[in-house]
């Protein structure tokens, strides 16, 4: 899967089919703005990150298949072929991981959608801490950017299984607006006459990288902001 045939896309699919099953059977996941991402074409999702049960409730819940970066910690015994048979991404967190960013561009050059938890790991899930994989992605590709909110998954724990949030309990997944990470950059250029737009054509040097991700956690914090107040929660543990 991985390096050589590439994620697969029917994979994927079947994937969010499990995930629908799943999140909607065990939990009572509530939706908010999945309009907003697009219906076609590549996409990036970054969404904060405070518990395991995030990612599943991503593709269980996202109007369209998912191909998830995941660290390949999680990818042991039996979940190791399951995850890469529905798409997922193994990811070496630890270094430059070239297969995992081939095929993750890979994704959003055939026009699907990739998720990224752009904190890099668990955490408060409040987008303080970014890492710069998600700006080179949508640099790179000028795949636009949804910032999507898990809102729930910590506030308690669940009383038959402590590690998950009670069954039956609700969680917000709420959408923001689509985004282009370079849409700064693309403004100055425009007027000034110079620069290089977006689309996959952005400038990749380390600073322009740091300016992008500046942008998209400005962004995205602003994003988790809003979707704390349209729900009355908050990201991480009380």
């Amino acid at each position: 899967m991985t390096g050589t045939t590439g994620p697969s896309g029917r994979g994927a699919a079947v994937g969010r089919r499990i995930g629908i099953g799943l999140m909607y059977g065990l939990w009572r996941p509530r939706v908010l703005g999945a309009w907003r991402v697009p219906a076609t074409g590549p996409v990036i999702l970054a969404v904060n990150h405070s518990h395991n049960i995030d990612g599943p409730m991503l593709m269980g819940t996202a109007p369209r298949p998912v191909h998830f970066l995941i660290k390949k910690e999680a990818f042991i015994g039996p979940l190791d072929p399951f995850l890469l048979s529905i798409g997922q991404l193994k990811v070496d967190r630890t270094t430059t991981d070239r297969a995992a960013v081939t095929d993750a561009l890979g994704v959003l050059k055939g026009g699907g959608v990739l998720g990224i938890f752009p904190e890099g790991s668990r955490g408060e899930g409040d987008f303080a801490s970014l890492r710069s994989g998600l700006a080179y992605f949508a640099v790179r590709t000028g795949a636009p950017i949804v910032p999507v909110a898990v809102l729930g998954s910590t506030e308690r724990r669940g009383r038959l299984i402590g590690a998950l949030p009670p069954l039956r309990g609700r969680i917000d997944v709420v959408f923001g607006d689509a985004f282009d990470a370079q849409e700064e950059e693309v403004r100055s250029s425009v007027k000034g006459g110079g620069g290089r737009r977006s689309g996959g054509s952005g400038r990749r040097t380390r600073q322009a990288m740091d300016d992008a991700t500046l942008r998209i956690q400005k962004r995205l914090a602003a994003h988790l902001e809003n979707a704390r107040r349209l729900t009355g929660r908050r990201a991480g543990l009380e």
